[in-house]
Order: structure tokens, then C-alpha cells, then sequence
């Protein structure tokens, strides 16, 4: 029989290569799972930011479209008197023909009004840039009693595939009559 030529040392050590590769191995696996768990976060906030700019895009639309019939002539082409309503917009962000988005919008309030007047020119900043009344030198003073409104206009979006819902304010300035401001402002 031949001798073992095995030193005793050795065989302990044998198992430990293998305990200290399953050990890396698993830190390895870890940390690829940890990997790809951030990216999946990363890639959700990445959409949900999408999907907000998207949702105050769409209400930004329909802020404009009541903003600009906010004050559209009548039929007879006076100063329209009507009071703003409650109202929807179905806005299709990517022209898709699909409404993607549905803004219902609070009926705007007149938040304040002040007479215009025609400072004549007013403070003049840096650059030649005038300040004080936002219609100086504009000759309004000519016009009969105009009116600077601010109105508040609010909105809710509702995206139609998640059901998600956003909320935009904003404020919006038009210039009414004496008629409209009576109506709308008093």
C-alpha cells in the first residue's frame, strides 16, 4: 500500500474554497438583485414625473381655452356678461385620437380688479424697463373704464388608463369693461 502524501492540513482546508465561493457567489447575487430593484424604482419615478408633466400639460391646455372664452364677445358682439361655469375638456395629449386625459375645471373667480389708468410712463427700472401700473403709457386713459382682473382658475386631472388625479391652480389676468366688471367683479 502506498503512503497518503497528503498533508493533514490540507485536507481541512479543502471545504473552505468552496464555503468562501458560495459565500461570493451570494454577495454577488445580492447585490445584482439590489441592481436591478433600483432600477425598477428609478424607472417607476421616471414614468410617474412623465405622467404628472403630461397631466399639468393637458390642464394647462384647458386653462387657455377657458381663459380665452373667459371673456368672448356675445352673439351681438357686446362684452359677454355670463358668468363662468363649471366645465370639462377631454384632452388628448399625444394625438392619438384617444382622450388621454379628462380636466374638470372649477368655475373661475374673480379673485380682485382695479381701474386701469395710464400712468403716463410710470418708474422706469434698468434697461429702460417700466414699472408701477402694468398699463402705463398705453394709452387707456382714452378707453372708457377698464378694469385689470386676476382670476383664479382651478383644475382636476384625471388620467383615463391609471385613474391617477392631479390638481393644477392658476392665475390669469383680463381686461374688462365697466359692464363685464359689474357682472363679474362686483
Amino acid at each position: 500500500m502506498k503512503p497518503s502524501t497528503t498533508h493533514p492540513t490540507m485536507r481541512r482546508q479543502g471545504g473552505a474554497a468552496l464555503i468562501v465561493g458560495l459565500i461570493m457567489l451570494l454577495l454577488i447575487t445580492l447585490a445584482v438583485t439590489a441592481g436591478f430593484t433600483l432600477s425598477n424604482t428609478n424607472l417607476k419615478s421616471v414614468g410617474n414625473m412623465q405622467n404628472r408633466n403630461e397631466a399639468v400639460a393637458a390642464s394647462n391646455r384647458a386653462i387657455e381655452e377657458v381663459a380665452a372664452s373667459l371673456l368672448l364677445p356675445g352673439v351681438d358682439g357686446s362684452p359677454s356678461l355670463a358668468a363662468p361655469q363649471a366645465t370639462a375638456s377631454l384632452v388628448d395629449i399625444n394625438n392619438d385620437g384617444t382622450p388621454d386625459y379628462t380636466v374638470d375645471i372649477a368655475p373661475p373667480t374673480c379673485v380682485r380688479a382695479t381701474k386701469s389708468t395710464d400712468t403716463g410712463g410710470g418708474a422706469v427700472g434698468p434697461g429702460g424697463i417700466g414699472g408701477g401700473a402694468s398699463t402705463a403709457g398705453s394709452g387707456l386713459n382714452a378707453l372708457p373704464d377698464q378694469y385689470n382682473s386676476v382670476w383664479d382658475i382651478s383644475t382636476t386631472v384625471t388620467h383615463a388608463a391609471s385613474g391617477t388625479v392631479t390638481s393644477v391652480r392658476q392665475g390669469v389676468r383680463a381686461l374688462l369693461s365697466k359692464a363685464q366688471f359689474e357682472a363679474l367683479c362686483s
